[in-house]
């Protein structure tokens, strides 16, 4: 590293490294919180079901009245459904999935 001359003192705290990471103990209610993040999981997971019988019964309401419409909007509604399904089971793969790629840089 090249001095800049900066004080003796400055120049060897920026030689240091830096080591930070997340810990489970540094404040209270971590617990708690992880039980919310997984009852909301659930709901979600819930409502997304939910989301997708209501959107298969309109989409065959839809095409058994000749009204594309309608028939159209219960598709969309099927793959909202199943994209909430997949993002809400899929969610802590890809923080930690992002998580590891930036301690790699």
């Amino acid at each position: 590293m090249i001095n800049l001359g900066l004080p003796a003192a400055v120049f060897s705290l920026l030689q240091q490294d830096i080591n930070i990471g997340p810990n489970s103990n540094g404040l209270p209610g971590i617990s708690q919180l992880k039980n919310i993040v997984g009852a909301t999981m659930t709901v979600g997971l819930v409502l997304a079901v939910l989301a997708l019988i209501v959107s298969a019964v309109v989409w065959a309401l839809g095409a058994n009245s000749s009204n594309p419409h309608l028939a159209g909007r219960g598709k969309f509604g099927v793959l909202v459904g199943l994209g909430a399904a997949i993002i809400t089971g899929a969610s802590v793969a890809l923080v930690n999935f992002f998580w590891n790629v930036g301690q790699s840089v």
